[in-house]
């Protein structure tokens, strides 16, 4: 006896739908069924297969524990928003391309986090004179420090063999070596970790095929930098051990400023990449999901029509100038140290009882190496210490007042109608933070520049930072990818209440 004269036994003509049959039917058919089935013997075979008719019925998926028979109610479908709807193959939906999911935007931003830590110990490393303390690099044996009292004696000798033992810290105890010591250790340490942290997760995220199409490229870049970062800045503390400094008049041994600069402003371009690339993921995947961006959802996310505002383009543009003025500022920052600049005209806002120190110290011809002084102005803008605090000052006024103005513009009733409302939050969090640098940076002059506040004044620029890029992604339209599973949800009619 076949299934099909088997199920007409039962009193059926064929297999019913699911979806064909109300549910009062589809009990009466069920309580039949298994009234039928059990006056069956256990092991009566209906020709296909010489098979139980309960094994062949659990096999097709008709049978349920208690021997009721299930009328195609299971769909063989997939659900639109299971595992495998979003599984980085996207197999339900073959032309979707990767959307990067929240684990790779959570990986980024604490990779930033560790990035920003990183540029607070360097900048107390800097500050408290520990950089020049480890007179070798060695990227795999140097993780370990010195273990036993014959390592510290060797390490030791080594420091005595620098300028800067002999010029400055020739009186100094291995005690007081190993402060030292240790904060350039944990530095390095910590910049290995970053690479580590950072290169594992990426090989897995691309091996994986969990990554947007364009974001391997730009992780890979951003891998690329940070191995700079550890040549740039070994070739940086290199600077401060040259025996030249001991022929120089007047020479104190530290790090060029040239090399402090260019290693703090990679520290910066990686940090911004992390943070940015990490939002903008983030942000793709929830319009991805449910629609919702720059702080907007449903028909108010109308996210096209609002970036060709010309309001907002114009916004936008005054925002990524914005943004490369702080770069700036900060980096004029690193000068400032590296020339220990913040230790004259210890005052705010006049230097030396004037507005600007006198024409002749600004551009002083003592700084000049070239015969006929053709270089007096670079140099002196790079090299003379009064001339670099005075830069940084100015910098950092016109950083404050361009904050100031766009917040101003933000809350302009022109621009408060067009700008997203995490636009406005953005702008709002960057004005407060220019007044929370400033307020550091004052404090940091006017105290002779104390580590902590320095080191907070070097944080508060990060963070400054930190706020525009922000500020920048908030203004970005949703990635292609993004763009692309979200048409596909809206044309499969799906609205989910919380993202998968």
């Amino acid at each position: 006896m076949s299934l099909l004269s088997a199920w007409r036994g039962f009193g059926c003509r064929s297999l019913p739908a699911a979806s064909s049959r109300p549910p009062c039917i589809r009990a009466l058919h069920q309580r039949s069924v298994s009234k039928a089935l059990s006056k069956l013997p256990a092991n009566t075979a209906f020709g296909i297969g010489s098979r139980p008719l309960g094994g062949l019925l659990r096999q097709q998926g008709l049978w349920r524990q208690g021997r009721h028979l299930s009328l195609g109610t299971k769909s063989s479908q997939p659900r639109p928003f299971d595992a495998k709807f979003f599984s980085s193959n996207a197999a339900a939906i073959p032309k979707l391309p990767v959307l990067s999911r929240p684990p790779v935007a959570g990986w980024l931003i604490a990779s930033s986090v560790l990035v920003f830590t990183v540029i607070v110990v360097g900048g107390v490393t800097r500050l408290t004179e520990s950089g020049l303390s480890i007179t070798e690099w060695r990227p795999i044996t140097g993780i370990l420090p010195p273990l036993s009292q014959a390592e510290w004696d060797a390490e030791f000798t080594k420091y005595k063999a620098t300028p800067e033992f002999k010029l400055l810290n020739h009186s100094i105890t291995l005690d007081e070596f190993k402060d030292i010591f240790y904060m350039e250790w944990g530095h390095r340490v910590l910049g290995r970790l970053i690479g580590i942290t950072f290169v594992g997760p990426l090989a897995y995220f691309i091996l994986s095929n969990r990554l947007t199409a364009t974001l391997p490229k730009q992780l890979l870049g951003i891998s690329l930098l940070i191995g700079a970062q550890g040549v740039l800045g070994w070739y940086m503390v290199k600077s401060g051990l040259e025996e030249s400094l001991m022929d120089t008049p007047g020479a104190v041994p530290r790090v060029s400023q040239y090399r402090l600069a260019a290693h703090l402003g990679t520290a910066f371009v990686v940090y911004a990449g992390m943070l940015g690339t990490g939002m903008a993921v983030l942000y793709d995947w929830r319009y991805g999901m449910s629609g919702a961006w720059a702080g907007l959802k449903g028909e108010a996310a109308n996210w096209n029509n609002i970036l060709q505002n010309p309001a907002v383009k114009r916004f936008a543009r005054y925002s990524k100038l914005l943004t490369g003025l702080v770069f700036l500022t900060a980096l004029s920052g690193a000068f400032v140290a590296g020339l220990d600049a913040g230790l004259l005209y210890n005052e705010f806002p006049l230097m030396g009882g004037r507005i600007a120190p006198p024409a002749d110290e600004l551009f002083s011809t003592a700084y000049a190496k070239s015969p006929d002084g053709s270089d007096i102005w670079w140099r002196n803008i790079f090299e003379n210490p009064t001339t670099v605090q005075f830069n940084h000052r100015c910098l950092a006024i016109t950083t404050y007042t361009a904050t100031a103005a766009l917040y101003a513009l933000s809350r302009s009733s022109a621009y408060k109608a067009v700008l997203p409302p995490l636009v406005k939050r953005m702008m709002v969090s960057a004005f407060a933070m220019a007044n929370v640098q400033v307020l550091l940076g004052i404090s940091t002059l006017l105290y002779l520049v104390p580590v902590p506040l320095a080191a907070a004044h070097q944080a508060g620029s990060v963070l400054l930072l930190t706020t525009m890029v922000q500020l920048l992604i908030s203004l970005r339209r949703p990635g292609a990818a993004a763009r692309a599973w979200r048409q596909a949800l809206l044309a499969k009619g799906a609205k989910p209440t919380k993202a998968p």
